[in-house]
């Protein structure tokens, strides 16, 4: 059998489609399984090149937390962030000088009277687009 018929044939089965007759496969078919179809689409790749080439996993990229993130504030931690907060400074930094996250930093804004709630008590409200 010729590598590009195979090719084609690993393509339809991909597609949910019986390669034969042209019909969809059922729901509950084995080519409908996703791993199989991913499978499917990396043999049909490999075969465009005529050789089996390893296909590179997506990379994970994750952030990790800032240090004090999901913890209790502390007296101090408000009075640093009302201080700077009306100081003028940028959100974004005062979520790095406090080691939390930006939400974090907003939300106990909110919580101190010092910004809005956002319309509809949504993150994305009006009101969320405070001092970039």
């Amino acid at each position: 059998m010729e590598l590009q018929i195979a090719r084609q044939i690993l393509d339809t089965l991909a597609q949910g489609i019986h390669p034969v007759t042209g019909e969809a496969m059922p729901e509950d078919s084995p080519y409908n399984a996703p791993p199989v179809i991913r499978a499917l689409h990396t043999v049909a790749r490999a075969l465009e090149g005529g050789a089996a080439a390893p296909v590179p996993a997506p990379a994970k990229t994750t952030r990790a937390a800032p240090a004090n993130a999901g913890k209790a504030w502390s007296a101090e931690d408000d009075a640093v962030l009302e201080t700077g907060f009306d100081a003028g400074t940028d959100l974004k930094q005062l979520a790095e000088t406090l080691a939390r996250t930006r939400f974090g930093v907003e939300q106990r804004l909110i919580k101190l009277g010092k910004m809005p709630s956002p319309a509809g008590g949504g993150r994305f409200g009006n009101g969320a687009a405070h001092a970039s």
